[in-house]
């Protein structure tokens, strides 16, 4: 059905709105990447299964709705049954008769499958009174867990395509330009660049052929928003890169996603060719005289593919290399003409920013950083999970209100943003607000919305080399301070988390860091320092222990950690002796445990699961033969 102008979509709209409407009773079925993991499917099936078995279709007017990721990814699968608001985590198929005969049925609240608040033990039944969903605002993600993402109608009738409506149907292109501008959106991938200015630039570009492209090569450890988003409601996606599209006077447009998101991929492409269906795609869009199409390209994984310019010579079938910066995208970049490429996010918030006006989107935030920001919270963390919220809400907001505190209730330590290219944020600064002011004030970045919660027994030295491990795997060696950079300080931190550190290390850290950030060609070189700088600048006594005293505080490092059983305090539990990898622990149950020195890796395991705290670490002892040899070094 090809909807040929907007009043044609919006009487398609209300007829939408109204089926949904007349469906009395939901099940929301989570069938997010978290979530499928966790068995979600056959959840769904057996709802399936059995409503059409009972006739409950038809008899109570009951329907089951697969959806994207809710966000709750600590408690899937996910069920939420509606109206009620009623959400039910850990659900298991054989949950699911029990729950259609006493909650759809029978009115009745299974408290088994309700979440415990983990402050104070209560169990909260609705959907909207947990503190994981109270205290997010969400714009990006509006509609994930409310629509089913492989259903045009559903996401029309939750508002998709709306501003796209608008846009095409009442405003000119500098108007769009001008709410985009008042709504004070940037890129919410990393940069933060203004959009408005973005997609202004790129207009006013010589040239009548140009491309509106949509970054989804998300490649931070941890992050996982813009897959949601792709995978639960790709038709926002869609529609903000319609619109942007139709403010620069582009009629091509390219998805890039990265191959390890196959989920994503699938949706997006049922989504286009839905969309081109309706309409809403393709020639003369809702008989505006816009023409725009796009297509899906999926990258091989590479992580500096996510860098503008490397990720335009992929699509181009060439090497994804970075290029030099004063050659501007919206003037020359997917071969060589104007381009404008938005994060998935940034295009997701669009659709909202021009149906409801841009006051209203700047309303929220920060003076400077306007409406909302999507994390992906994992780590330490009680409640990972994915989350939206108001620019300027504190760390301490995120992490205690939203995430529920510190797995284990041990002590926060610090939260790394922004991926590879972010930094470490201590617990002195837990009030931070979280903009992209306040994050790079405090070395860090927002990134593409990564939160990684660390607690004490995280090492803030092995978190910087593992960041510097990642990026000299993922480098794509094109310029020497990068290729060379990151070599040379795996190297360095390499020796000090093996107890061969120097005094001098951490000036040798600082120069290399500082000849990065001048001469690396783009910001995978330019930012590769900010772990290390950020580290440095916050937990240098962590640096100091390893170096001067050859001791780990946080007892992670195994050169030089020894750890061992207090057997006054150990009850013969067996709990260390059962996680040990290397059978290195032996005892009876209820008579304290030995530890074989000789055949302990120093994992720390036996650590972190003992419950009444009767392993200790230390620090390794440092024989004549160890000091011989760093005399010779």
């Amino acid at each position: 059905m090809r909807l040929e102008s907007p009043a044609k979509f919006t009487a398609h709209a209300k007829a939408v709105q109204a089926q949904q409407q007349s469906q009395d009773k939901q099940v929301l079925i989570c069938c997010g990447t978290g979530c499928l993991a966790n068995g979600a499917r056959e959840v769904a099936e057996a709802f399936t299964q059995q409503i059409a078995d009972q006739k409950l279709a038809v008899e109570v007017g009951l329907h089951t709705k697969h959806t994207g990721c809710h966000g709750f990814c600590e408690r899937g699968p996910l069920v939420v049954i509606q109206p009620a608001g009623i959400l039910y985590t850990k659900v298991k198929p054989s949950h699911v008769a029990n729950i259609l005969e006493r909650t759809v049925l029978g009115g009745e609240v299974i408290e088994a499958l309700l979440y415990k608040n983990p402050a104070d033990k209560s169990l909260i039944e609705h959907y909207a009174d947990i503190p994981f969903y109270k205290h997010q605002t969400r714009i990006a993600m509006r509609n994930i867990g409310r629509i089913d993402p492989e259903d045009i109608d559903d996401a029309i009738a939750h508002g998709a395509y709306a501003g796209a409506v608008k846009a095409l149907g009442e405003l000119t292109p500098e108007q769009v330009l001008d709410e985009i501008d008042t709504a004070g959106l940037r890129g919410r991938g990393g940069a933060g660049f203004a959009t408005a200015r973005k997609w202004r630039s790129c207009r006013k570009a010589a040239g009548d052929r140009k491309f509106v492209l949509c970054n989804g090569d998300e490649g931070d450890p941890g992050a996982f928003k813009d897959r949601s988003i792709m995978e639960g409601d790709p038709h926002a996606v869609l529609e903000g890169m319609v619109i942007g599209a139709y403010a620069v006077g582009a009629r091509e447009g390219y998805i890039y996603v990265r191959h390890e998101y196959p989920l994503a991929v699938a949706n997006i492409t049922r989504a286009i060719e839905q969309a081109r269906d309706y309409g809403l795609l393709g020639d003369d869009i809702l008989g505006s005289g816009l023409s725009f199409d796009i297509k899906v390209t999926r990258g091989g994984g590479a992580f500096v593919c996510g860098e503008s310019s490397a990720l335009m010579r992929s699509i181009e079938g060439n090497v994804g290399e970075p290029r030099q910066k004063y050659v501007h995208a919206t003037d020359r970049g997917l071969y060589d003409l104007p381009t404008v490429l938005n994060n998935v996010e940034t295009l997701a918030d669009v659709g909202s920013v021009i149906a409801k006006g841009g006051a209203a989107f700047a309303a929220l935030g920060t003076d400077k950083s306007k409406g909302t920001k999507a994390f992906s919270l994992v780590g330490k963390v009680k409640n990972t999970g994915l989350i939206e919220l108001p620019m300027g809400t504190t760390l301490r907001a995120i992490i205690y209100d939203i995430g529920g505190g510190i797995l284990g209730n041990r002590p926060f330590k610090a939260v790394q943003t922004g991926g590879p290219s972010g930094g470490c944020v201590p617990e002195s600064l837990l009030d931070l607000p979280v903009d992209y002011e306040q994050l790079a004030e405090a070395g860090s970045m927002m990134g593409s919305g990564g939160m990684i919660v660390m607690d004490d027994r995280t090492c803030m030295v092995d978190v910087a080399r593992y960041f510097l491990s990642f990026l000299t795997e993922e480098s794509c060696g094109k310029c020497l301070p990068c290729r060379e950079g990151l070599k040379q300080l795996l190297a360095i931190y390499d020796a000090i988390l093996a107890g061969k550190g120097k005094e001098s290390d951490i000036a040798r850290i600082e120069t290399l860091a500082a000849a990065m950030k001048l001469g690396s060609l783009c910001d995978l070189g330019r930012s590769a320092p900010n772990p290390v700088l950020s580290t440095l600048r916050h937990f240098r006594s962590e640096y100091e222990a390893h170096i001067n005293d050859q001791t780990c505080p946080a007892g992670i490092c195994r050169d030089l950690t020894v750890f061992d059983i207090d057997h006054e305090t150990c009850d013969g539990c067996h709990a260390c002796v059962k996680s040990c990898p290397v059978q290195a622990i032996a005892g009876e149950r209820k008579g304290p445990h030995e530890l074989d020195q000789d055949k302990c890796i120093s994992c720390g395991v036996c650590f972190d699961i003992c419950p009444i705290d009767a392993i200790h670490f230390f620090p390794k002892p440092r024989g004549k033969e160890a000091d011989h040899a760093d005399a010779n070094d």
